[in-house]
């Protein structure tokens, strides 16, 4: 609400200094740029009664309920109204100040649109369209501001529903053969068992109640990864040659939650998981500066998967292309190969703007 009022009163203070000085410097009136600050103020009540009855009533009334007819004869009614209104401060307020500065300086003078009975000034058909004219320029612009942060709010709205939905497609077949392994061991009375548990409990809320902000440390997203690694590990156990390579500073680092995971994820279900024999995944994290590179390699059958996991499978790696687009557009590399007995994806990304935003919040605390 604060920074609201701010941001309004910000704006009226603009409006007067933008057009007292132009007025100011413009007309012929005695006394300049003071005198037409006084003026100025004599008429914003006018232009505020204006704005605020068509931006917070008229247009949100009647295009929430899509009466559009309506809309337009309102603003028409609104419009003719506050011109009525604005010539009478005119009249009634404002010229007559003006003219008494005008006086000050040459007592004899007369002035043309003070001429004539009230009536007759209010008829002078030129001084009508003047005032339609100026109580509608300025009163428009603001409109054209409120459209347009309602257009952007609205769009970031849509923008962070998208990037929800997209987080929330991570296939989770996972989940099922984690807690199938998990009912195994149990029944076994394994010593691996608590680590199953505690290694799902940390991925699920991480999940659950660290990724709902646009950015996460980095160290903490490859934390979650290696529980993930590790969760599948105990599934193939010696069967899986797993290579992770980690090189570069993570600290003050920041990316989007859950970018990784499913290229990583891919790679055990649509390469381990399918390979009879010496399943293999090379996985490669490196920092260069306000870079990550991140390689993700696997084995996999010279027959392609037609089944619906492989389907998922493509679902989650275009999930990650939406989300890059969405997130990092033009500020990335996403390569894909696919060949007969490996598959590979690579992703260059830049998070420079994320490490700025750390070291800003660091020398601001």
């Amino acid at each position: 609400m604060g920074r609201k009022l701010i941001s309004h009163l910000a704006f009226w203070c603009v409006f007067i200094i933008i057009f007292t000085i132009a007025w100011g410097y413009s007309a012929g009136i005695p006394g300049g740029v003071p005198v037409y600050f006084v003026a100025i103020l004599m008429l914003i009540p006018v232009h505020i009664i204006y704005f605020y009855t068509a931006a917070y009533w008229i247009i949100p009334k009647y295009l929430n309920e899509r009466s559009y007819l309506k809309l337009i004869f309102a603003f028409a009614g609104c419009s003719i109204a506050i011109a009525i209104l604005f010539r009478a401060d005119e009249i009634f307020i404002v010229d007559r100040y003006l003219f008494s500065k005008i006086l000050e300086v040459n007592p004899k003078e007369k002035w043309q649109k003070l001429e004539g009975t009230i009536v007759e000034q209010f008829l002078k058909p030129y001084y009508i369209v003047n005032a339609f004219e100026q109580s509608n320029l300025i009163v428009w612009i603001a409109i054209s501001i409120r459209f347009f942060k309602m257009w952007y709010e609205k769009k970031q709205v849509a923008l962070q529903a998208e990037l929800n939905f997209l987080k929330s497609q991570i296939h989770p077949h996972f989940l099922f053969n984690t807690l199938n392994n998990l009912y195994a061991l149990t029944l076994s009375q394994s010593p691996k068992s608590p680590t199953i548990v505690l290694g799902l409990s940390d991925i699920l809320r991480y999940m659950l109640y660290e990724c709902h902000t646009e950015t996460v440390l980095l160290n903490r997203d490859v934390e979650i990864l290696e529980s993930y690694i590790s969760l599948e590990k105990i599934r193939y156990e010696e069967r899986l040659d797993l290579t992770l390579s980690i090189t570069g500073t993570l600290n003050n680092h920041r990316i989007a939650p859950l970018l990784m995971l499913p290229l990583v994820e891919n790679a055990f279900k649509h390469g381990c998981s399918e390979m009879v024999e010496d399943p293999w995944v090379n996985i490669d994290i490196h920092i260069l500066e306000n870079r990550l590179i991140f390689k993700v390699s696997n084995g996999k059958t010279m027959y392609t998967t037609k089944n619906s996991d492989a389907h998922f499978g493509r679902i989650g790696l275009s999930n990650v292309q939406k989300r890059l687009d969405l997130l990092y557009k033009d500020r990335y590399h996403f390569n894909i190969y696919d060949e007969e007995e490996i598959f590979v994806a690579i992703l260059d990304l830049d998070i420079g703007l994320e490490k700025a935003t750390v070291e800003y919040l660091e020398k601001t605390k």
